[in-house]
């Protein structure tokens, strides 16, 4: 069995001789592939080792996670597994090659003192800067094996992460998209407290009197398009990056560092199309309730809404049959929530967000009591909103959600087309826009998407 890297850009990040070299872009490029086969190089090398770490244990221990992907080469490369250590051990030349994690900012000190000539980091934006430039001091050889250290990270974009900013001269600030020309240039830093001061050349530091020895770096860009063998095996993989949500798109499939979940990238009122006069009577329907539970007084100021998104799906399409929106107190909510359930009739389903802890399982089970002649459920989140909305986002995109006319209509479209991820926009409004009808449809969307009949009761 052959065991190498494919040649483009797999090739070049393993050639690269740079101290440090991040491999990032798109996914399906072969990026956590090319970092596991990188250290077979030297695994015969006595003196050599290295860890290659994931931010959680259950990444690399999961079916078709890192070590199911490492087994794939290191078996054929003549290492024993030590699973339980999650280790690969070279028993000729005593060399191993361990799989860790760093969930918490304080794990990295477990390796205080210790010396890696190889370090990896898979999927390196889901690390702090901290955990990655404490590794950088442990990066070092503890026996003169002849083998000078180095550091390779993986990663796919993430705008708000350091891994951004420190790429920064690679990427085009206008598209966001690697320079052809800038792709794989070797450039060298010194930190300076927080700052990162770079240079073209190695000499140019010797100037400053910081007493630190500058370090090599480089980008080097992955796209799915220089993966041949994944294309080859699976075809279908590229349709899928294709399907997603346009933020999502951008960045798997292109490589885009810069595009951002801001208002307007996630859901766009042109389209939902044209608005319809009426949906098919067949096809599961809910009403979907993000409660609130404030009422709008003259000193209550800009109070958040209680939603109820009413949405029924048929052969593949989603419909946005009816939206009911109030600030209320908690029984003018409940109030509320059984009119509309006499209204929507025995067939629609009735689901309330369940909020964590024991708070969310009480006022679930009071609310339930309201419903005893309904189907009624609670839906617990345990994921971000920006999270919940992606599914959706690429649905309306694909123009299979419609809206049936209402007056509710121009405010539900005002509400979707602001909704932004706030925490990746630099420049916030002074008040964050309402998005209870956005979390009313995602959870409506979500429970609909995945079939099946409730999950929850």
């Amino acid at each position: 069995m052959r065991i190498g890297p494919q040649s483009g850009p797999q090739e070049k990040f393993m050639s690269c001789t740079a101290d440090i070299a991040f491999f990032g872009g798109g996914a399906g490029g072969g990026k956590t592939v090319v970092e596991l086969l990188d250290p077979l190089r030297c695994v015969n090398v006595p003196g050599f080792g290295g860890v290659i770490f994931r931010r959680t244990y259950s990444e690399i221990t999961n079916e078709g996670g890192l070590w199911d992907t490492a087994a794939q080469f290191y078996i054929h490369a003549g290492a024993i597994p030590k699973q339980s250590a999650c280790e690969w051990y070279w028993p000729k030349s005593d060399v191993t090659i361990a799989f860790s994690h760093m969930q918490h900012e304080k794990d990295k000190y477990q390796w205080q003192g210790s010396a890696i000539p190889y370090i990896a980091f898979d999927e390196l934006t889901h690390f702090t800067k901290g955990q990655f430039f404490y590794m950088v001091s442990r990066n070092r050889l503890s026996k003169n094996c002849g083998v000078k250290p180095y550091i390779r990270g993986t990663c796919n974009p993430d705008p708000c992460s350091w891994v951004a900013t420190f790429i920064a001269w690679w990427i085009d600030d206008a598209t966001g998209l690697p320079i052809p020309e800038r792709d794989g240039v070797i450039r060298w830093f010194i930190r300076d407290g927080e700052n990162i001061l770079w240079e073209d050349n190695k000499e140019d530091f010797k100037n400053l009197k910081t007493g630190q020895t500058p370090k090599s770096f480089t980008f080097i860009r992955s796209l799915v398009t220089d993966n041949i063998i994944l294309m080859a095996n699976d075809p279908n993989y590229i349709a899928n990056l294709h399907a997603l949500p346009l933020v999502e798109r951008e960045r798997l499939l292109n490589g885009n560092w810069k595009v951002r979940a801001v208002s307007g990238m996630i859901f766009r009122r042109e389209w939902f199309g044209k608005i319809l006069d009426a949906a098919p009577a067949e096809g599961r329907t809910i009403r979907y309730w993000d409660r609130a539970a404030t009422e709008e007084t003259p000193g209550s100021g800009d109070p958040d809404w209680t939603a109820g998104v009413k949405m029924r799906v048929l052969n593949g399409i989603f419909y946005i049959l009816d939206v009911k929106r109030v600030r209320a107190t908690p029984d003018g909510v409940r109030r509320l929530m059984r009119q509309c359930a006499d209204q929507d009739g025995h067939e629609c389903e009735i689901w309330a967000e369940k909020d964590p802890g024991s708070a969310g399982v009480s006022e679930i089970s009071s609310l339930s009591k309201l419903f005893p002649d309904r189907r009624f459920y609670a839906n617990p989140v345990h994921t971000s909103k920006i999270t919940r909305a992606w599914p959706m986002s690429a649905q309306v995109e694909a123009g299979n959600v419609k809206l049936i006319a209402g007056r509710w209509n121009e405010i539900y479209l005002q509400e979707m087309e602001m909704f932004a991820d706030w925490t990746q926009v630099d420049d916030k409004p002074s008040k964050i826009p309402h998005d209870d009808q956005v979390d009313g449809s995602t959870g409506a969307f979500n429970i609909l998407a995945r079939g099946g009949g409730p999950a929850i009761a």
